[in-house]
């Protein structure tokens, strides 16, 4: 199943920000994936910059669970580019990704919905199996690499809103985007991660609770791309 693979790591952030930078390259600015790889690209500069400031408890664990994070992001690009099936929880941003009636905040907000609702649970436990400790001892980074990201939504929603000139475009937006929350994700996030972690010895009932994680995001995503025009 897509929602059980672990896609290996790159080097580290830099090399993750490499990745990023290509492909925002290779699209079309308006195409809805480079909108959210943009977003993306500034979520990680922040975190390698913080990471370089002493921000985390332990660097060492917050960086590989940001490259692990990324992992799975840049796991899903391939994996459309090359014909193949991504999660669930991606598939609406990559069918939706030139419709001209879905909104840029629409296509940041659906990445950021599958990322933090789907990938940041899974990339916690490859985390934890990967340095031999359990979610608890990963939580104060979590919460941090959580508080980059919720610094960065606030501005992405004041430069991917509709100026007031076009406040009748952005009224059915305005409710669209209120209907979504980080931080709700990242709660869900973090108890659906303890519970994979419970489960991790029971490969049935771990792969049957994660492709569940998986499609529930999916279908939150495709309500978020809803065309507006």
């Amino acid at each position: 199943m897509t929602t059980t693979r672990h896609p290996t790591p790159l080097a580290d952030l830099h090399h993750v920000a490499e990745r990023m930078r290509a492909i925002g390259a290779a699209l079309p600015e308006q195409d809805g994936v480079a909108v959210f790889n943009r977003v993306y690209l500034a979520v990680t500069e922040e975190i390698t910059r913080r990471e370089s400031e002493g921000f985390f408890k332990d660097p060492q664990a917050a960086s590989e669970l940001a490259v692990r994070f990324g992992a799975r992001y840049l796991a899903a690009v391939d994996a459309a580019a090359t014909g193949q099936r991504p999660p669930a929880c991606w598939r609406p941003l990559f069918q939706q990704r030139r419709h001209p009636g879905v909104r840029p905040l629409q296509f940041a907000l659906a990445g950021v919905n599958a990322h933090v609702g789907h990938d940041l649970a899974l990339a916690l436990v490859d985390t934890c199996s990967s340095l031999a400790c359990g979610p608890d001892s990963l939580e104060t980074d979590f919460e941090r690499v959580g508080d980059v990201l919720a610094a960065l939504e606030e501005r992405i929603r004041e430069d991917l809103m509709p100026g007031p000139d076009l406040l009748d475009v952005a009224d059915p937006l305005t409710h669209l985007a209120g209907s979504w929350s980080l931080d709700r994700a990242r709660s869900a996030a973090w108890a659906a991660s303890r519970v994979l972690w419970g489960l991790r010895h029971t490969d049935d009932l771990y792969g049957e609770f994660a492709e569940r994680i998986d499609e529930g995001v999916g279908l939150v995503g495709r309500f978020l791309l809803t065309p507006l025009g």
